[in-house]
């Protein structure tokens, strides 16, 4: 079992071989789970796990297609504007 230490700033570290098990790494977003007798940490997912058939085609454009050359254009306008 491991052990670590909660810092005057309610900090904690987590021991390298838990880390390397889990591979988290500096960054990780952890979930913070209260059980009523301790804690459990879980890496956030910052999305639900989805297929391509599940999200393709959500935003749906009515409109005349537009190119390329018209896109840089009304970015590069937009830009300007915005000085």
């Amino acid at each position: 079992m491991q052990t670590t230490k909660l810092s005057s700033k309610g900090q904690v570290i987590i021991p390298k071989i838990i880390r390397s098990r889990y591979n988290w790494n500096s960054g990780q977003k952890l979930s913070v789970i209260d059980t009523g007798d301790g804690i459990l940490l879980r890496p956030s997912r910052s999305f639900k796990n989805t297929e391509l058939e599940q999200v393709a085609g959500i935003l749906k454009y009515t409109g005349k297609p537009v190119s390329i050359d018209e896109m840089e254009e009304a970015v590069k306008k937009g830009a300007l504007e915005q000085k």
